[in-house]
């Protein structure tokens, strides 16, 4: 039997501490707590090998905070890195840890005490491990979300959801699996601290089954946003309420993973297939370096955003900003200019600030920096459920090419791990859009090819045949 545990701890920031995204510059330090932040772990153990889970109500973490964390564990449990995955909820009511430029200072002291509590959530859990059975199911959750990049796009609707029982028969944790951009309570309260829907969802659910700890992983949704009309008072509690129902649905229909025999990804030939049958541990880890193509700024586009965030700075010109950078700076350009108090000057001067910025971290190696980008991809298998992660904003289609090329339990882990910011298809990259053009600039990188979506769906797919192969 596995011997499972559990374990949360704080990780609501301190007064003075930034709230990351929803604008450039708009030194969002917190002022009301609506709903307190956590760092919930769940350490799986098959005698052999054990691995841990770790979710965080941060926006994005970065790979020095990764390596920290997992440092501070493997120190007082002995679990190994590629068996440390974590994960955040990506709510935009709370901080970042190696943030994203002009959207949100990163407190040094809050990064490093966040991490050490996201490492002491992981040996409370360590330590708490006990007898525990595992069953897992998916099902489909349909009109909550759309993609925000296009006309009827794609999104992936799978919620993927695990119950863990105690020996006894009562419920120790619940997982939960989905992909939507959790901004619902950010609508509303965006002075505030606050898990969003995510932590909604986990109180609930912690309501529903007493005695058990809720830990939501946010899955694909660099392109998903759940629909505006939910961004009330009255209703912001409806889409929590849906996706309650929806892992209730899944868990009513779950099989014991321990059932659920590692399948095969298309690409694992019948031989391996055959070995893995053998030998194929309950617990495994896997994580390798996934090298995606970028394409190098031109000059031409560095001094077209630097040209011109000088000469509006200059003039104090706000004509046509929604039509120039403004284009691809922001979705929603009135609402920014509403987040600057009104001030439509103030507004544009930010985002003349950021491309001076940007352009400043740009200039000096842009010439000679390499056109690849090496990010971790992570693979953690319990039973036949498949945890697999990656550090982007990962977009709806490429997150259902993995699950069509990956037929066991699937649970898809965004924001884990680093962050290297959006990772679009190719219909948002040729658009330069958003998130194909502007979200680079945040993360001091070049843009991401066409090419880039498919080379880390391969990397996902050999993480999980490496995970399940026990190699």
């Amino acid at each position: 039997m596995l011997q499972i545990g559990i374990a949360r701890t704080d990780l609501t920031p301190y007064w003075g501490v930034e709230l990351t995204g929803w604008g450039y510059y708009i030194e969002r330090r917190w002022r009301t707590v609506r709903d307190p932040l956590a760092a919930t772990a769940v350490v799986f153990d098959d005698g052999t090998r054990q691995v841990a889970v770790i979710t965080l109500d941060l926006m994005v973490i970065d790979e020095a905070f990764t390596a920290r964390t997992r440092a501070l564990i493997a120190e007082q449990t002995g679990l190994t890195a590629d068996a440390i995955l974590l994960t955040c909820s990506h709510s935009h009511n709370a901080p970042a840890a190696g943030g994203l430029l002009g959207v949100g200072v990163c407190d040094p002291f809050y990064e490093q005490w966040a991490a050490r509590q996201a490492a002491t959530a992981a040996v409370l859990a360590w330590r708490a491990r006990e007898p525990a059975t595992m069953v897992a199911g998916q099902t489909a959750l349909t009109g909550l979300t759309y993609n925000r990049t296009r006309p009827q796009g794609l999104i992936d609707p799978t919620l993927t959801a695990a119950r863990i029982d105690r020996e006894d028969g009562s419920p120790l944790a619940i997982l939960v699996n989905f992909g939507g951009h959790p901004t619902v309570m950010t609508e509303l309260h965006p002075w505030a601290v606050s898990r969003d829907l995510p932590g909604e969802v986990c109180d609930r659910l912690e309501a529903a089954y007493p005695g058990a700890i809720a830990m939501y992983l946010q899955a694909a949704c660099g392109d998903v946003n759940f629909y505006k009309d939910f961004a009330t008072p009255e209703r912001c509690l409806e889409p929590v309420q849906r996706v309650v129902e929806a892992t209730e649905v899944a868990l009513r229909f779950a099989s014991p993973v321990a059932s659920l025999e590692p399948d095969s990804p298309e690409t694992t030939t019948a031989e391996s297939l055959a070995v893995m049958g053998r030998t194929t541990p309950s617990v495994a880890a896997a994580s390798l370096v996934a090298m995606l193509p970028t394409r190098r700024w031109t000059l031409d586009e560095i001094r077209q955003d630097r040209e011109e965030a000088q000469r509006r700075l200059a003039e104090d010109d706000v004509t046509l900003w929604r039509e120039g950078f403004g284009r691809s700076m922001t979705n929603r350009p009135d609402d920014m200019v509403k987040r600057h108090g009104g001030d439509e000057l103030a507004a544009v001067r930010a985002m003349c600030r950021f491309h001076i910025e940007w352009t400043d971290r740009m200039l000096p190696d842009y010439e000679t920096r390499p056109e690849v980008l090496a990010t971790e991809v992570q693979a953690i298998r319990v039973g036949g459920l498949i945890i697999v992660a990656n550090a982007s904003e990962f977009f709806s289609p490429l997150a259902l090419d993995v699950r069509h090329r990956c037929r066991n339990p699937l649970m898809i882990a965004c924001y884990a791990n680093g962050r290297i910011g959006y990772l679009p298809d190719r219909y948002d990259i040729e658009a330069r859009s958003y998130a194909g053009f502007q979200s680079p600039k945040y993360c001091d990188q070049f843009p991401f090819t066409p090419e880039s979506g498919p080379a880390m769906c391969d990397a996902m797919i050999d993480a999980i045949a490496r995970c399940q192969s026990g190699k």
